[in-house]
């Protein structure tokens, strides 16, 4: 639900890129992308494991309903186990539709509270 800035994006995606901020996968069919997700790390002091927030999950509108998102987020899920972390969190929209994929693919919703000092 964001307004498309391609200036601005290709800056952000370029200094998380270089600065090794992030991690993201794409998702090609016959050379075009068609999705992609964006991994960010994290640390969980209680348990003393990395984790990766999943911030963003896209799949062109032309390629949704195919599997895309649910091969994206098993990606995810794979790197999580190859890097023996302590799991995915994925911070979404409170009536974003994908939270049936999220809850299909076992993940759980949090029902800690959360809060969020914006800076404003």
């Amino acid at each position: 639900k964001q307004a498309s800035n391609l200036k601005t994006t290709k800056q952000f995606l370029t200094e998380r890129l270089q600065n090794g901020d992030s991690v993201i996968h794409i998702m090609y069919i016959n050379d075009i992308a068609v999705g992609f997700t964006q991994l960010y790390p994290l640390w969980s002091s209680v348990s003393m494991q990395p984790m990766y927030l999943l911030n963003d999950l896209f799949v062109d509108t032309n390629y949704r309903s195919k599997g895309i998102g649910e091969a994206l987020i098993n990606r995810c899920k794979q790197l999580c186990k190859e890097e023996n972390n302590k799991g995915l969190a994925i911070q979404t929209a409170f009536d974003n539709p994908a939270q049936n994929l999220y809850k299909r693919l076992g993940f759980k919703k949090d029902t800690d509270l959360h809060f969020f000092w914006m800076n404003e």
